[in-house]
């Protein structure tokens, strides 16, 4: 679960950096991308089915289309937020592009970054379940829809206890992996 969910989150992330480092693509494809972020996913669930099938390949396709989003815009505004005094001060130093995509924007686009990060992790959940109401032949929310056909209040509060663990579990993985990425930061009182 972990490799998908970093594949789901890094394509928003790489999408996100490109775009808020260059203007020209800003240009280009921000509309595009608002456009597609405005269709509701619950409208691309069938579609996605039948170009998928009922598989695990319907259900990340579905997930990783409610969550690139959210990664997208969180770390395109973390990209165009940098201060730009740090930049020219790298430009300065002598530091390449990259050096600076690696030493000064990616580092600064972290906090943007895990910010969206808790919220997609229950957006990629809602997109699993709601690939599996759809069409599926095993899985939790397939699990919900054959309790509730069979009025077993029971069953359903089972696998929506599991969801909470997994989420729970997710975080607290989300949690241990910014505090030691982003331990170079001030630490801040009142943390969730």
């Amino acid at each position: 679960p972990t490799r998908r969910s970093s594949d789901l989150t890094s394509s928003g992330f790489v999408l996100g950096l490109a775009l808020g480092r260059s203007d020209r693509l800003t240009a280009i494809f921000q509309p595009f991308i608002v456009a597609a972020n405005s269709v509701p996913r619950i409208a691309l669930a069938p579609i996605i089915i039948l170009a998928f099938g009922l598989g695990d390949a319907s259900k990340i396709v579905t997930a990783w289309l409610v969550v690139v989003f959210l990664v997208f815009f969180n770390t395109f505004e973390g990209a165009r937020s940098v201060d730009r005094d740090h930049i020219s001060a790298a430009r300065l130093l002598g530091a390449s592009e990259w050096q600076i995509t690696r030493t000064v924007i990616i580092p600064s686009t972290m906090a943007w970054l895990f910010a969206s990060l808790t919220p997609a992790i229950s957006f990629a959940l809602i997109g699993v379940i709601l690939g599996e109401f759809i069409g599926a032949q095993q899985g939790i929310g397939r699990m919900i829809i054959e309790a509730e056909a069979r009025g077993e209040a029971a069953g359903m509060m089972v696998a929506v206890f599991v969801l909470m663990i997994v989420g729970v579990v997710l975080a607290g993985i989300v949690r241990r992996v910014q505090a030691y990425l982003l331990r170079w930061r001030p630490q801040t009182v009142g943390n969730l």
